[in-house]
């Protein structure tokens, strides 16, 4: 253990000897009530150590107020407001499922007063007749709001001594909305303040994943499936024992098993590979979600909520051994982007490019430059016209779409020639238009068309990940050609 995260550890004001677990449950793990029985039964397994609860809001929530917020700027607010009726009946009928008595009254109210806020903001949403991010990151918070409060009450009717804790007055962000940062000092501090009482009580905090809020107060969001960072982020503030991300699939997989069928679940992987995956298109795990544990060696586990039995993932430092691809992922509605500037490609062209990226919240995937170009690859095209047109004057700028990304991550991939010929040997019949072998020495990555994915994932996982031969078969002296032909 660190010097430095041991005297944290001293400082911190819940040590007990009992191991912090921080436990981060998706939108499919609180989905309905069977969903969040089994949470329950999770929870309770875990009751051991000291868990803290981070949940998602409930699936497709997010989508649809994010739908009904749309709607209201563009002046069909009776269509928001039925949209967000059908998700507050939607949380009621579940209250009613899993919660009775008193505590259903108390819970009734407090989701009467979310959806009441909610109804005001759509209101302002319809006079403004504009969806800013700042409004969009308030608008989208709601979810997380009714699901942990809705969590919480369910633990407690199963007799575990559930404390809700908005996250927003914990996990204190800059006013980058949209996909903010978080401010690391006054985070941590505040989370021990207001965790470290009640995980000594024995209580069990619940929070809401992916919201939080700048100093002032003003609701901001960590970006689209940023609930794993919020766990992440909880777990390095606590020095926890483990972060544990509670999902619909076995584990992190070798590709998408929507993708090739034969995917199968890696038992252990690096830190690295994982984020790697994560920023190239792997669904599993949000691309930051890494950071804090790895900056803490905490160790991050994959998880089937639907079959807590299984092992899945576990994410550490380092792992022995292994293959030399540990897996393949695929990012699709990838836009190729060409720069072009007669004055050739210099330092104050680099500036004016990523200045114009940055402004209009653009990530980049991927660069390369030679004499006079910029090879980009984007994510999303929704900016690419207002970045042409700052650039103009300076550069010619020109994208293609319907392109996706495949690539193969592994410890030292870049540093495995044979590697590269296997992989450009499969695919050497198809368009590809860009190849780059990463910086960080773990990844190769190419350009396809988007229609070509399934197929050129298919073959490098046949490749490297080729199906084990089934053991022989007994047929009592029969060989076994005579009973296939037969």
């Amino acid at each position: 253990m660190s010097e430095h995260r041991a005297e944290r550890q001293r400082q911190s004001r819940f040590e007990r000897g009992d191991d912090v677990v921080v436990m981060k449950f998706g939108g499919t793990s609180v989905e309905d009530a069977a969903a969040i029985r089994r949470l329950i039964g999770i929870v309770q397994s875990r009751l051991g150590a000291q868990p803290v609860v981070v949940v998602s809001a409930l699936a497709r929530v997010t989508d649809q107020l994010l739908e009904a917020g749309n709607a209201a700027a563009k002046g069909r607010l009776g269509s928001a407001l039925a949209t967000v009726r059908s998700i507050y009946v939607r949380h009621e009928q579940l209250a009613d499922s899993l919660v009775e008595g008193s505590a259903h009254s108390a819970l009734d109210h407090e989701l009467r007063g979310e959806f009441q806020a909610l109804e005001s903001l759509l209101h302002n949403l319809e006079a403004s007749r504009q969806l800013d991010l700042k409004s969009q990151d308030h608008l989208l918070g709601f979810g997380e709001c009714f699901s942990s409060r809705l969590v919480k009450e369910a633990l407690c009717e199963a007799g575990i001594n559930g404390a809700h804790v908005d996250a927003r007055t914990c996990i204190v962000t800059d006013a980058r909305y949209g996909q903010a940062s978080p401010v690391w000092d006054v985070t941590e501090h505040r989370l021990q303040q207001a965790l470290g009482p009640l995980l000594e009580s024995g209580q069990v905090p619940v929070l809401g994943g992916f919201i939080a809020a700048t100093c002032e107060g003003v609701p901001t969001t960590l970006g689209r499936g940023g609930s794993d960072f919020s766990a992440a982020i909880m777990g390095a503030a606590l020095c926890a024992s483990r972060v544990e991300i509670w999902t619909d699939v076995d584990g992190i997989m070798t590709t998408d098993p929507k993708l090739c069928s034969d995917a199968r679940v890696i038992r252990k992987m690096s830190f690295d590979d994982a984020a790697e995956l994560a920023h190239f298109g792997a669904k599993v795990l949000h691309p930051s979600t890494l950071a804090p544990a790895m900056r803490e060696n905490i160790p991050v586990y994959v998880l089937n909520s639907r079959r807590p039995e299984g092992e899945g993932t576990e994410i550490v430092a380092r792992v022995k051994g292994g293959s030399v691809v540990s897996a393949i992922t695929a990012k699709r509605t990838v836009s190729a982007v060409e720069i072009e500037s007669a004055q050739g490609v210099d330092s104050e062209l680099l500036r004016a490019v990523y200045s114009a990226f940055d402004r209009h919240s653009c990530s980049v995937d991927l660069m390369a430059a030679s004499l006079g170009h910029m090879s980009l690859l984007v994510g999303s095209t929704a900016a690419l016209p207002a970045i042409a047109a700052d650039l103009r004057g300076v550069a010619e700028v020109r994208w293609e779409n319907h392109k996706a990304l495949v690539c193969l991550v592994g410890e030292n991939i870049r540093r495995q020639p044979e590697v590269a010929s296997r992989v450009f040997a499969a695919v050497s019949d198809m368009d590809v238009r860009v190849v780059c072998q990463g910086a960080s020495d773990r990844t190769i990555s190419f350009l396809v068309e988007e229609s070509k994915v399934d197929e050129s994932v298919q073959r490098l996982h046949g490749i490297f990940f080729p199906q084990k031969p089934e053991p022989a078969r007994d047929w009592g002296g029969i060989s076994s050609a005579f009973c296939q032909a037969g």
